[in-house]
């Protein structure tokens, strides 16, 4: 867990070695608890990624910040996740603070060292160290592989025997809808600019397995929170809308290993971010907690 954007997710995929939790340079990228599982000859690890810890705006907001709250009575061990490059401030400190609650092994985990300031980066950790409660400390860059293999050894080293829960080959808890979704959003994300990629939802229509054709078709919506909205996602005779379409089939024919036949649709549902019905559709649900 973390404070957004500091590459949580981008350390979940790189210990996994395959991308599940989409990633971006926009704030509060996860929305939901992203399960994935680690298996190796001798132990399995799940990890469980969470919603950056922000300062909630509206209802989608604060699902998320519980989403990630809901989550610690649940873990073994926890990996707190700092970015060294943007700096160590005020939200790490106050998620540091919650951290000595927690009974379990809390793991204080710097990334982004290599483009951080080595110097100003050690300093601020020091001072998070004495200001936490902390059973270890590892310095990574999550993007680029640095001591993730180091950071492995020691989050075995703290996690107890047990069974194993999950097949060999299953990497992740996610339903393929969810996934499918998610692969879509990441593209607004990284295609849309200011405001509008965070009131954007998908919601997966349809998925349709065409034997005859060796393709799976899949229809999905895009869903804006404000008329305005709809205009810039499709773009000008709809130079947007195909390459947000363009990108995501990729990525959905690599996941899928088939041919893709995407058909993209936008709608616009008013302020959906804080109405908790339309939250439920795209699959936000406050009673999960």
């Amino acid at each position: 867990m973390g404070r957004s954007n500091v590459g949580k997710s981008t350390l979940m995929n790189s210990l996994i070695g395959e991308k599940i939790a989409i990633v971006s340079d926009k704030p509060q990228t996860t929305r939901n608890r992203i399960t994935c599982v680690l298996t190796r000859e001798n132990y399995q690890i799940v990890f469980v990624d969470t919603p950056g810890i922000h300062k909630p705006k509206n209802k989608l907001g604060e699902y998320m910040v519980r989403a990630a709250q809901n989550s610690l009575g649940d873990m073994e061990v926890i990996l707190f996740v700092v970015d060294a490059a943007d700096g160590i401030g005020y939200g790490d400190r106050m998620i540091a603070e919650w951290l000595k609650e927690i009974s379990c092994p809390v793991i204080l985990v710097a990334n982004k060292m290599d483009i951080a300031d080595e110097e100003q980066a050690r300093k601020q950790i020091d001072e998070l160290e004495d200001a936490g409660k902390f059973d270890d400390t590892v310095e990574i860059s999550a993007l680029a592989g640095s001591n993730i293999s180091k950071l492995e050894k020691k989050l075995v080293a703290y996690l107890p025997e047990g069974p194993k829960y999950f097949p060999d080959d299953m990497v992740t808890d996610q339903p393929e809808r969810v996934i499918l979704a998610e692969i879509i959003r990441e593209k607004t994300l990284n295609l849309l600019k200011e405001e509008v990629p965070h009131g954007i939802g998908v919601e997966i229509e349809r998925i349709r397995d065409r034997e005859d054709k060796n393709l799976t078709e899949i229809m999905a919506s895009i869903i804006c929170e404000k008329a305005s909205h709809k205009g810039i996602v499709i773009g000008k005779g709809g130079k947007m809308l195909k390459a947000i379409g363009s990108q995501a089939r990729m990525d959905m024919e690599r996941f899928l290993g088939i041919k893709v036949y995407l058909e993209l649709f936008v709608k616009v549902k008013n302020d959906w971010r804080n109405n908790p019905h339309a939250m439920k559709d795209l699959g936000y649900d406050f009673r999960e907690f």
